[in-house]
């Protein structure tokens, strides 16, 4: 089968864009030749800076021949009443570009249809690729386009050359003035080309030997790590590799070639988190440590190209790193010769957010909301460095260090205060009030950092539901899903049982006299049913089915530690194999109460009256409910959930016979109360756990 390859040349093209580009083009590829009925094998794709490829080493040379039926009017219409076809039927052979013969009447659901048999498929592949390469390439998706030119098209970056071929036959299109040939270009200094690519087969050849180029991201990013890694330990230690930075690097040449440089020692007093923000954040280079973990006044840093120069390359990158070092240490030194009171101070003219107020209100906000954190946890061993942490928690903000590395802001926060005589425990709250910063970061270590990032974005959401800046759609400037993602994760993995309501209450009332745009109490409203929504996405996210999250989330959502558990023994008791069975039985109950409580203007204690019980089932039930509820609540509040479940097992049999032999609906209204409030107290009770009327079965 013949070779495909299509190549599109463009300026360099930002390292972020080059992932997704690589997949979507692999996807569009795959569906495009799949409904253009050309076979073919795997489809791949690499991605460089200056170009985007897409190889099918097997490809079909023509589409694939099919038959199929195609249906056109009612029989009625396409014959008159002598059998012969009318104008309808003549034009629907037309339209389909065979003869009125060919047509044929076909029994369908919706009765008797004309029909006839259609061979389609048979077309080059050439002539197919011709319409389908120059499709792909408007559909590519970017973050930002752009024009240049005359060109009326739009692409990440400005587009120089396409080469389409399959086998030796080049696919002929054109965009604008951009017409496909079989010319390629290679890396910008050690192989520019032009060269010619006789077939499809060859290019990979030459576009290694001659172009210099290394086409596969996962073997550019593989040369990265194991030249600094040698490099590294030529030096005397081992190099420290950022995935993120390592990605991006890959992305930024067509050619690694991996250099050591090295900087003066006496940068070595200036903190570890500002030299690597330095090197990596700046200079896109890696640090090296030694077997202690403490670094080595060495750098990795990766090239484009094998320079003719080394020493002269490494001189530059060396004055250019030592410069930005030199602005650390005069930032470091300048910061700890500052006074804490005095950065409190400065806080005063930092604004939060236009409306809410300075960054000190912020500060004072968190303190206290801090110790009503570490009370609502239960920790009030806590309470103090919490508290402390609190309020110190944006000094840094103000720092000179954190004014030239913004990156760096609550770090350096903990390393001054521990600096400045702070215990340990608020440095490390402090630095880690920004965690987690994702999905994939790790949650604040520390009982106080938790406590001290749950405050932080309690207050934040509060402020901007107050504000009504909302998320909608897409647009989230403000991070307040990441914000309220966050808290979930840390009072998960921290096990901490606050009430959500309480917390966001407290932020709420912490602004005092700040004039919201939006009403308080529906201000609250609007967070917590967010908050709720963030949950469902969080815990379906992680695999949990929707209905049963559902379920989980519907019952209450106010302690989220809870609610995972609840979760976990909700999940595991859905694989039951009476699962379907036991839905039913209490699915049913919590309608008959909806329905004839609520819904019925009905008010309803869920206090049963003994004397009012007067079929044996009810009798059962009411027993089987007075010996499993005092277990249920006892389980409930040690926050066994597991366990409460199983206790279902035990009360479905009675309640199944309940409604085989008990008319709950009776014409006797005491009798009828009755019932409903023996029902009322068990939904009640199934209610804490989930809201079983959210399942389906």
């Amino acid at each position: 089968m013949p070779h495909f390859l299509f190549e599109i040349g463009f300026e360099e093209m930002p390292a972020r864009f080059l992932s997704g580009l690589t997949e979507e083009i692999r996807g569009l590829f795959t569906d495009a030749l799949a409904q253009a009925r050309i076979d073919a094998g795997p489809v791949a794709a690499f991605a460089t800076p200056r170009r985007l490829v897409v190889s099918v080493p097997e490809l079909a040379a023509v589409s694939r021949r099919e038959e199929e039926v195609v249906s056109g009017p009612p029989e009625r219409v396409g014959f008159d009443a002598s059998g012969a076809p009318t104008p309808a039927a003549k034009g629907f052979a037309k339209g389909q570009g065979v003869d009125v013969s060919a047509v044929f009447v076909q029994e369908t659901p919706k009765g008797r249809y004309l029909a006839l048999r259609k061979t389609i498929g048979g077309e080059s592949s050439v002539e197919l690729l011709a319409a389908i390469c120059p499709e792909i390439v408007r559909k590519l998706s970017f973050p930002k386009r752009m024009r240049w030119g005359s060109r009326e098209f739009a692409f990440g970056r400005p587009i120089h050359w396409f080469l389409a071929l399959l086998d030796d036959v080049v696919v002929p299109f054109a965009l604008d003035d951009l017409v496909s040939g079989r010319t390629t270009q290679g890396q910008r200094i050690m192989g520019p080309g032009p060269f010619e690519v006789p077939t499809a087969a060859a290019y990979f050849a030459i576009i290694r030997d001659q172009g210099k180029v290394v086409l596969d991201a996962r073997e550019r990013e593989g040369l990265v790590r194991s030249q600094a890694e040698a490099l590294a330990k030529e030096a005397g230690g081992t190099a420290v590799i950022n995935p993120s930075l390592l990605t991006e690097v890959t992305g930024l040449t067509e050619h690694p070639v991996v250099m050591l440089g090295r900087f003066d020692p006496k940068f070595l007093a200036v903190p570890r988190e500002v030299l690597i923000t330095s090197m990596e954040s700046h200079q896109k280079s890696f640090a090296v440590a030694n077997a202690k973990g403490e670094l080595l006044p060495v750098f990795l840093t990766t090239l484009g190209l094998v320079p003719g120069d080394a020493e002269l390359v490494r001189r530059g990158w060396q004055r250019v790193l030592t410069a930005r070092l030199e602005d650390a240490r005069f930032f470091w030194e300048a910061d700890l010769a500052a006074d804490t009171e005095a950065w409190l101070t400065k806080l005063e003219s930092v604004i939060f957010l236009a409306g809410l107020g300075s960054m000190r209100d912020k500060s004072r906000r968190l303190e206290r909301l801090c110790g009503l954190v570490a009370e609502q946890a239960g920790k009030p061993e806590s309470m103090l460095e919490a508290s402390l942490a609190g309020g110190l928690a944006k000094v840094d903000l103000v720092s000179d260090m954190v004014g030239e590395f913004a990156e760096l802001q609550g770090v350096m926060g903990g390393i001054y205060l521990g600096r400045k005589g702070k215990s340990a425990a608020v440095a490390q709250a402090v630095a880690e009030q920004y965690l987690p910063a994702g999905p994939d970061s790790p949650v604040p270590a520390s009982l106080a950092g938790a406590m001290v990032s749950v405050a932080d974005k309690a207050d934040t959401l509060a402020g901007c539901f107050g504000l009504d800046m909302v998320p909608t759609g897409a647009a989230d400037p403000y991070a307040l899903r990441r914000a309220a993602l966050g808290i979930c994760r840390i009072l998960i993995e921290h096990g901490l049982h606050l009430n959500l309501m309480e917390l966001f209450q407290a932020a709420i009332d912490g602004y005092g006299d700040v004039k919201f745009k939006v009403d308080r109490t529906r201000a609250l409203a609007k967070l917590l049913d967010f908050f709720g929504q963030r949950l469902r996405a969080f815990f379906t996210g992680r695999g949990y089915d929707t209905l049963v999250v559902e379920a989980a989330v519907g019952a209450s959502f106010d302690d989220v530690a809870a609610l995972a558990a609840r979760l976990d023994a909700l999940a595991a008791f859905a694989a039951t194999p009476d699962f379907g069975q036991a839905v039913l039985t209490f699915k049913r109950a919590a309608n008959i109460i909806r329905k004839q409580g609520s819904e019925a203007g009905q008010p309803l204690s869920g206090l049963v009256k003994p004397e009012l019980l007067v079929e044996q089932a009810e009798k059962d039930l009411a027993a089987a409910c007075a010996d499993v509820f005092p277990r249920f609540d006892a389980l409930f509040a040690a926050g066994d959930y597991a366990a409460v479940l199983a206790l279902l097992h035990e009360l479905r049999p009675t309640v199944d016979a309940f409604f085989d032999h008990v008319m709950v609906m009776c014409e006797a209204a005491d009798l009828r109360a009755n019932r409903l409030n023996l029902l009322k107290s068990l939904v009640d009770r199934l209610g804490r756990v989930a809201d079983f009327a959210a399942l389906q079965v």
